[in-house]
């Protein structure tokens, strides 16, 4: 028997560390295969076949959303690379700072201080700080290129996503088995339907709904010509998975608009309009998405997502938001003695 264990867990250690490189792109495909599998079948009615509706899901998700997101989130490394080479340069020209920064309590004069000694000396001032900022850059550098390596998963994700759609039916099946086996005969639909529920419900309710702000966003702050878009879009992205108001990410930018923008007034009213709107469309978005099925509270999904990027990247906090809000259904359901919440369901949200 421990013999039979042993070799069990060996095997089991053996195909993780295979798998571990892609665990965080086949999880995240698993989440859209499951959010967007009821939109596959009704698709799938009308054309007819199965891997024709993924397929047109995969392209219009690519066209719409993959697309925008890699030139925002490259748009970040960009920056970050410019940035770095002008300091090396020195070519970066820092302003004088405001006098009323010097009476700010405890850390105004500091602050004071260097932002002084960065306009008037500013080579020095880098030479000075030399170890710190030579391991500032690198860690600036070594995240560029590791957005890079999220944005491929981000792609890839969607195609792997068409094709688990693809053999939905048989993955239900094969899920239900899973569950059966675990849970047992009793409840292992019960387990299902849970899962399912949560995932849409947070992938719809939640990550969407940011999504969709963050995206109006950046492509407003792009038609307004404001600098550093793909920062706008990911703050934006944060903000609205932590459900802290947008407007705190469209607030520079209207600021930045009437302080440096050459759009004139009209334009600038127009993209201040624009971004205020961008800001609070939530509360237009979550009455549509938000409580299908079941959701988890704010928190957790604050700390999958805070955790999953620190672990995963850019892919990780999708899916670190979107596992810990299972995680916490089934402990909830387990509390309860098993008996998992009732989950309002269409026929067509099955599988």
């Amino acid at each position: 028997m421990f013999i039979k264990f042993g070799l069990f867990v060996v095997l089991a250690v053996f195909c993780y560390g295979i798998f571990a490189p892609f665990l965080t792109l086949m999880l995240w495909a698993l989440v859209l295969a499951v959010t967007l599998y009821p939109l596959q079948r009704k698709l799938a009615h009308s054309l007819g076949r199965q891997w024709l509706a993924a397929t047109v899901l995969v392209l219009a998700g690519l066209l719409l959303v993959a697309a925008p997101t890699v030139a925002f989130t490259s748009s970040i490394g960009d920056s970050i690379t410019s940035l770095v080479m002008s300091v090396r340069n020195n070519t970066v020209h820092v302003p004088q700072p405001p006098e009323r920064l010097e009476a700010v309590p405890i850390i105004g004069k500091k602050i004071y201080i260097v932002w002084q000694r960065a306009s008037t000396d500013l080579p020095g001032l880098i030479q000075s700080q030399q170890p710190k900022i030579g391991n500032i850059s690198r860690h600036l550098l070594s995240l560029v290129a590791s957005m890079g390596g999220d944005l491929l998963k981000f792609i890839v994700s969607f195609i792997v996503a068409g094709v688990i759609m693809s053999f939905g039916e048989a993955g239900a099946r094969i899920s239900l088995e899973i569950a059966n086996r675990i849970a047992g005969p009793a409840r292992g639909e019960q387990v299902v339907r849970l899962c399912t529920a949560t995932i849409r419900a947070v992938a719809q309710g939640v990550i969407g709904v940011a999504f969709i702000q963050a995206l109006l966003v950046g492509v407003i702050c792009y038609l307004a010509g404001v600098p550093a878009v793909g920062t706008f879009f990911v703050v934006a992205l944060i903000l609205g998975i932590a459900q802290v108001p947008v407007i705190l990410a469209t607030a520079p930018a209207i600021a930045w608009l009437w302080l440096s923008g050459d759009g004139g007034t009209v334009g600038n009213v127009l993209f201040t309009i624009a971004l205020l709107v961008a800001g609070m469309s939530d509360n237009v978005l979550k009455p549509l998405l938000l409580g299908r099925g079941v959701d988890a509270p704010m928190p957790v999904i604050l700390l999958g997502a805070l955790g999953g990027m620190v672990g995963a990247g850019i892919l990780g906090m999708f899916v670190g938001a979107t596992a810990l809000a299972i995680g916490y259904q089934l402990f909830m359901a387990w509390v309860r003695n098993g008996a998992a919440p009732v989950v309002a369901q269409n026929p067509d949200d099955a599988g």
